[in-house]
């Protein structure tokens, strides 16, 4: 018995699909588990959720179902896990600084509460790694214990006038991060961006952008041009009064992110710079701060060229330089 002609064109498209799929299977990679270096130190309770909803991609202890290891499966896995790797390894904790670490674990905090992590495909086949909220929860509660979240903050609040002269005095020649960027105090004839209130950090900030950003964001510009630039001054925040105003307690530090293709070619064209304290104290204690920043960044704002809080109308511009003034 013959098959109609149709039939045998589906039957060959089918062989052709089968054996395209069997070809592939001999281009399949692996993802490698490197030996344990040096474990991640957190409660117990915080490192099970690590694992379940992390460790595949962010660990050498990833444990890859038989679907991960089809092709073209495979070549996104091994590809995921790369990157996740190059951003940070739980397996080989030790290796990065101690305050770089409260900064990776703030980062995954955002990430997960953003729902930008774990990612969405693979959620689709592994659903068990999926942090619920009050997991979320207990994760922002144990970040929140973390000793760098009042490193730089004081009990006693300092008077605003007082701590511009406390600054002032405490320079001895002016402070360079460990990027190249030197301090400048220049922003503060800056436009504001944005002001943006960060609960759980307990701080407020103030963003600024040279003419250049600002002319950018009224244009909408994307990318940013070489050249433009922003400061971010952190503030602590004083408890609610009892009229249920917060205002800003002591100075905590000046971020600044300038835009540059030739010096920051590796961190997407930006330079971070972050200076603490009332002795504006470079942050780091090698340049690899940078790419921890960027990672961040990379992260939640890549449409954004990896910026934060940009303004969506000129209107706002107006406002805001309006109130802080």
């Amino acid at each position: 018995m013959r098959l109609p002609n149709h039939y045998k064109k589906r039957y060959i498209i089918l062989v052709v699909i089968l054996a395209i799929f069997l070809m592939i299977q001999f281009t399949t990679t692996k993802v490698q588990n490197s030996p344990q270096l040096g474990q991640i130190e957190v409660p117990a309770q915080v490192k099970r959720i690590f694992k379940r909803s992390c460790y595949n991609c962010h660990s050498n202890q990833s444990e890859l179902k038989w679907f991960d290891r089809i092709a073209p499966v495979s070549h996104l896995v091994t590809h995921d896990v790369t990157e996740a790797k190059s951003r940070f390894n739980f397996s080989e904790w030790d290796k990065i600084p101690k305050v770089q670490q409260e900064v990776l674990l703030w980062e995954m905090v955002n990430a997960i509460e953003q729902k930008k992590m774990p990612l969405n495909r693979y959620l689709t086949l592994h659903p068990e790694a999926r942090v619920s909220a009050s997991e979320l929860a207990m994760l922002k509660r144990y970040v929140n214990t973390l000793p760098g979240r009042k490193r730089v903050d004081t009990n006693k609040v300092i008077k605003e006038v007082d701590q511009a002269r406390a600054v002032n005095n405490s320079m001895k020649g002016i402070p360079i991060s460990l990027t190249g960027i030197p301090y400048s105090d220049n922003y503060k004839s800056w436009k504001v961006i944005s002001i943006t209130d960060k609960f759980d950090g307990g701080s407020m900030r103030i963003v600024y952008g040279n003419d250049i950003m600002v002319k950018a964001l009224q244009n909408n510009q994307l990318p940013f041009p070489n050249g433009a630039a922003m400061a971010k001054v952190v503030w602590a925040k004083k408890t609610e009064d009892a009229e249920g105003n917060v205002l800003p307690g002591n100075f905590q530090n000046v971020q600044f992110m300038i835009k540059d293709g030739k010096k920051f070619k590796s961190t997407e064209n930006w330079g971070f710079a972050r200076f603490d304290g009332l002795k504006l104290k470079a942050f780091g204690k090698n340049v690899s701060f940078a790419k921890t920043c960027i990672n961040c960044h990379r992260l939640l704002v890549k449409d954004n060229d990896f910026v934060f809080n940009i303004p969506n109308n000129n209107d706002k511009f107006k406002q805001l330089n309006k109130d802080v003034k």
